[in-house]
């Protein structure tokens, strides 16, 4: 028997685990749709600095940095889209499929621009998000 083996059988007799239920991967608190914003904000923040400057350098190092963040709003739109919301969400707001294909869309789409409309536009979208969010959190 490997030792990591021991361990645990020698754990489970301290402690037998106990079963835990939660509608998503922990009990409900760890998700929010603003962690999306945050990094949305900071994706529109950085386009108008970009599109203020005029040094070369500060303007590649403000690209390469609003494509990791609108990146990371991806992802927090896909953890909550894929881990938080269910298909009793999707069923009571028959309009979250689309908005998170959108949103997402639209953060794909701030990767590859500097307009800050797109930016808005994302920021719009994530505040439905959070609007539907917030609902669902209330039943």
């Amino acid at each position: 028997m490997r030792i990591a083996d021991r361990l645990l059988t020698a754990l489970d007799r301290i402690s037998p685990p106990e079963v835990a239920s939660a509608h998503c991967d922990l009990p409900c608190g760890v998700y929010d749709p603003a962690q999306a914003r945050i990094e949305a904000e900071a994706v529109r923040s950085i386009m108008q600095k970009y599109n203020d400057s005029s040094d070369h350098d500060f303007k590649t190092r403000a690209i390469m940095i609003k494509e990791e963040r609108a990146e990371m709003v991806k992802h927090h739109l896909w953890v909550l889209w894929t881990d938080y919301f269910k298909p009793e969400h999707a069923e009571k707001y028959p309009q979250l499929h689309e908005l998170f294909w959108k949103a997402t869309k639209a953060a794909g789409e701030s990767k590859k621009t500097t307009d800050v409309a797109v930016a808005e536009d994302l920021l719009k979208q994530i505040g439905e998000i959070d609007t539907i969010f917030w609902e669902t959190k209330k039943a």
